[in-house]
């Protein structure tokens, strides 16, 4: 196929708290490099798959199912654009980490993709295994030190990107970027420390880390406690298999009430998306040995944080990572192909031209799993 002049993309130019440092232009499409893989955008959705959802995914309806590409908004991206965010990110950058497309032309050097194949974006395109550095954090975030996924086509290097899953559409696929693995990551990721059968993992709230997170607990065999401030979103996550749930703003001791719930030892693993302002209850439910997962600051500053010595307290590991390796990345899509009933959950579905909507419904914390943006 011939390949598009000119490429539709957002920019961000300054900070805004209100998302208006986020501009929208057509721009000739760079060269491809010897070593890029150029990935189409195209996503057609009628509505957004809550609507349409029933409990679980159906493979039979025609909405879910649709082949596309598309993006997910992501927190980050927010304080990107708000000039929040606490890490340096480059001028003028294409914002977005997530998103899933199809494979229209590769560089001369690339071997692990051909045209027609359907892709997933790491978000750290340098970090394909092992731990991760300074070099990596710093130099190949996409989105945040390299440009991101909100554009209609993308070159990205054939090193950062990963086949979607077999079974899966494209707007399900680009959840798992960012969100996806960074609860694979919490619940895998630490060796020893894996979530093992009969454990219990504490979530917090209803975003996309937080049900994948009840997702891969749930397929593990392990027992979930899910907090939540909306009694609307109980069903939900009962649903989604979370056997106790604590609305945390009536119980502002979830904590301890957690630690109850799991037998009076406390639970194996919290996945820690507020920091600082939860990071107290989340000590309170922790058992000896259990896995504190720090991975989210949603909940904003607290003038009283625990230390170092709360975690010896509690004698729990306090763990901080960013996302995940392709690595990683690999073996969660394989444990989605072996478990088809396992979907990502999409809760609205915003147009590329709606991106300043999109992210002003993600601030106002009223969804329930992704956002996402369609591109056609």
């Amino acid at each position: 196929m011939s390949l598009p002049a000119t490429v539709k993309q957002w920019n961000v130019c300054g900070a805004d708290s209100h998302f208006e440092s986020l501009k929208f232009s057509e721009q000739p499409l760079p060269a491809l490099g010897d070593s890029e893989v150029l990935v189409k955008r195209k996503f057609i959705y009628g509505r957004s798959l809550i609507e349409c959802w029933s409990g679980e995914y159906d493979p039979v309806c025609s909405l879910c199912t649709a082949l596309a590409a598309a993006n997910i908004v992501q927190y980050r991206d927010l304080t990107i654009a708000q000039g929040t965010y606490p890490i340096p990110v480059a001028e003028n950058i294409i914002p977005g980490s997530d998103g899933a497309g199809e494979v229209v032309a590769v560089g001369k050097q690339v071997n692990r993709f051909k045209p027609g194949d359907k892709v997933v974006t790491l978000f750290n395109q340098s970090h394909i295994g092992g731990r991760n550095n300074f070099q990596i954090m710093s130099t190949s975030g996409l989105g945040g030190s390299l440009d991101g996924t909100l554009r209609n086509y993308g070159a990205f290097n054939e090193q950062g990107l990963v086949r979607l899953p077999s079974g899966l559409s494209a707007i399900e696929g680009a959840t798992l970027s960012c969100a996806g693995l960074t609860a694979w990551n919490a619940l895998h990721g630490l060796p020893g420390s894996q979530v093992q059968a009969g454990q219990w993992v504490l979530t917090q709230g209803t975003g996309g880390v937080s049900i994948f997170g009840i997702q891969f607990a749930k397929a593990a065999g392990a027992r979930v406690i899910a907090t939540t401030g909306s009694e609307e979103k109980v069903p939900l996550l009962q649903q989604l298999g979370a056997d106790h749930i604590i609305n945390y703003k009536a119980n502002h001791a979830w904590g301890v009430e957690a630690k109850r719930v799991a037998g009076g030892h406390g639970v194996d693993h919290v996945i820690e998306v507020a920091g600082a302002t939860s990071m107290q209850q989340s000590l309170e439910a922790i058992a000896i040995g259990g896995v504190i997962s720090i991975i989210g600051y949603v909940g904003g500053a607290a003038q009283d944080e625990p230390t170092f010595l709360n975690c010896l307290k509690h004698g729990c590991i306090a763990r901080g990572f960013m996302v995940g390796s392709r690595v990683q990345m690999e073996d969660m899509c394989r444990a989605i192909e072996a478990q088809p009933k396992l979907r990502p959950i999409v809760d609205k579905v915003f147009t590329l031209e709606q991106v300043k909507e999109a992210y002003e419904y993600q601030w106002s914390g009223k969804h329930f799993g992704k956002v996402c943006i369609k591109i056609d």
